[in-house]
């Protein structure tokens, strides 16, 4: 295998910057820039020097054991001064040493998962740890990274294998003294297992909206201050605001961290009849995206009525314009700032069970697998109480399901996805 190297920091001017090198050649290429080699896992202060003997940096050097790296291999690191300068002299000098190459993005964590240090979910968990931006998707990135799914699909698999043992002990001894009827077991393993993976596919899409972010649309009549809203929500002139109506044509989104939780904030179109051609559209739109958003600001107060949409349970009706007056029960004011903490506070309140509902399982790959899994072992449990002769259906069913929840951790059937999910990482990691 090669060995391969590429900065693990983001290039740019910093006060370190972290070079990883992996492969059976890693510690050679230290000693190839003329540095002694450190005991492995102790740092050690190292100045290295190109080819030509010219210095390029004092470096502290740390040394890891194949088995005791990230990805498995023997791995060096180089900690430099953050300039520029300094890592471009570096890499040219790795460059010149026969065997090394620049690493491929997610190509040091492509290795963890071939030599067993990552199971798939785990590859999964670390791209979005990467990505996360809020606390919420860090704790949930965390969590999967640090094996909680694997684990799961380890204990389910366990179960379905003795589900499955028992099965086919009953076809391949039929002559022989085995237990004569298994299906009590069997069955009381499935009864066990369906209903979580049905709790945890149903819980996988909650995840997976802290993962995407949850959409909050801001809906309503044309001129209820929808946009004004949307820019003090955000701090800044995210939408342009007008007294005339049907300004907001297209759908405007911000993206905003309330309470940890991911939001993206929905400007939409004012909704009523007109004749431009263009505004249509634009409230075509406007009504397709709250109607799949995961939660609607109705903002009262515009010209008119908004009109093709009503509140569903849990959206917030709220009057606008709240600066001018007159207004009865709950208002804001995207002007004056009057009811923007208590719309914030209502906003999280209705997410916040959401995202409480949470599962293990964080993508849709995940919430198929797992589905697929609970359906054959549905399909299993029918056959299984249909009696003895439907043993070999049973068991066809059973292995149906755990090579789904084999998909899960990586096991089988995932290498078309591999290149799809390590196009995601950055170079270096």
């Amino acid at each position: 295998m090669d060995t391969i190297f590429a900065p693990a920091t983001a290039r740019g001017r910093a006060g370190l910057a972290v070079v990883r090198i992996s492969g059976p050649a890693a510690w050679e290429a230290v000693a190839a820039l003329g540095a002694r080699l450190p005991p492995a896992r102790r740092a050690a202060l190292r100045r290295l020097r190109d080819r030509a003997g010219e210095p390029l940096d004092e470096a502290l050097v740390l040394l890891f054991e194949a088995g005791a790296s990230f990805t498995g291999e023997r791995v060096a690191e180089l900690h430099l001064h953050g300039s520029p300068a300094t890592l471009s002299a570096v890499l040219r000098a790795l460059s010149a040493i026969p065997g090394l190459r620049p690493a491929e993005a997610g190509e040091f964590t492509r290795r963890a998962l071939e030599n067993g240090r990552l199971d798939l979910a785990q590859v999964e968990g670390l791209a979005d740890l990467i990505d996360a931006e809020t606390e919420a998707q860090r704790r949930q990135a965390l969590r999967v990274l640090e094996g909680a799914l694997g684990r799961k699909a380890e204990d389910w698999r366990a179960r379905l294998i003795r589900a499955a043992a028992l099965i086919e002990a009953t076809i391949d001894f039929a002559e022989e003294e085995v237990p004569s009827d298994v299906a009590p077991e069997v069955l009381a393993i499935l009864d066990g297992l369906i209903p979580e993976l049905r709790a945890e596919a149903e819980g996988a899409v909650a995840a997976e909206r802290i993962r995407d972010g949850y959409e909050v649309a801001i809906v309503g009549a044309p001129n209820a201050g929808k946009s004004t809203l949307l820019n003090a929500l955000a701090g800044r002139e995210a939408a342009i605001t007008s007294a005339v109506a049907g300004t907001t044509r297209d759908v405007i989104e911000v993206r905003m961290d309330l309470a940890g939780l991911p939001v993206t904030i929905l400007d939409t179109a004012g909704l009523r009849e007109t004749d431009d051609a263009v505004e249509t559209i634009g409230v075509a739109r406007a009504r397709a995206r709250a109607e799949a958003a995961d939660l609607r600001v109705f903002l009262l107060g515009g010209e008119g009525e908004a009109l093709g949409l009503a509140p569903r349970p849990g959206d917030i009706v709220v009057q606008g314009k709240a600066d001018l007056g007159g207004a009865e029960g709950f208002a804001v004011s995207g002007k004056t700032g009057e009811g923007l903490a208590e719309l914030t506070r209502r906003i999280v309140a209705e997410l916040e069970p959401r995202a409480a509902r949470a599962a293990t399982a964080t993508r849709a790959r995940h919430r198929l697998a797992i589905a697929k899994a609970a359906g054959a072992m549905e399909s299993a449990r029918l056959e299984v109480s249909r009696g003895p002769g439907r043993a070999e259906i049973a068991a066809e069913e059973l292995r149906t399901a755990i090579r789904a929840l084999d998909s899960l951790t990586g096991r089988i059937d995932v290498e078309h996805l591999l290149d799809e999910i390590f196009a995601s990482f950055c170079i270096g990691k």
